[in-house]
């Protein structure tokens, strides 16, 4: 690397942010880092939340993450009050959560959804997939819709 008389001035809120970065692709530990790193810093320069687990979300033994309520709240989040999502973002959501590509596909084909997809119809049927029955389901739905943490009733 070639010398130059030019000093570099690194901003002082930089040590604080790659050390924030790294704990966050820790909890989240991305199958793809780099492609994760880049959705990263891009949320970040957008002022958007970036693309990391909450720490109530526990990393699974195995390579594909188990749908749950605190996952699909994790998306619904993201989507951010959007009423329509674009397939190509959501399924990228789907992913960086490592949930199961076919139960992507599954939703997609039950819901008939195409390039636009309406966020509330993805959503319940998402969550029907873990609800036995509708009463179940439509708890999971309230749920992950509900502004809560706890989940509990009001």
């Amino acid at each position: 690397m070639p010398q130059t008389d030019k000093q570099v001035c690194i901003p002082p809120e930089l040590p604080e942010l790659l050390k924030q970065f790294t704990k966050d692709a820790i909890r989240t530990q991305p199958p793809d880092l780099i492609q994760w790193a880049a959705e990263y810093f891009g949320a970040m320069s957008r002022g958007e939340i970036p693309p990391v687990r909450e720490r109530s979300e526990q990393i699974p033994l195995s390579n594909w993450a188990e749908l749950t309520p605190e996952l699909l709240k994790v998306l619904h989040s993201r989507v951010a009050g959007r009423l329509i999502i674009h397939a190509d973002e959501l399924a990228q959501m789907w992913k960086v959560l490592n949930l199961p590509t076919d139960l992507f596909n599954s939703v997609m084909n039950v819901g008939r959804f195409t390039e636009e997809i309406e966020w509330l119809k993805f959503l319940a049927l998402a969550c029907s997939s873990l609800g036995v029955t509708i009463a179940k389901t439509l708890k999971i739905v309230c749920e992950v819709l509900s502004s809560d943490h706890d989940g509990g009733p009001p």
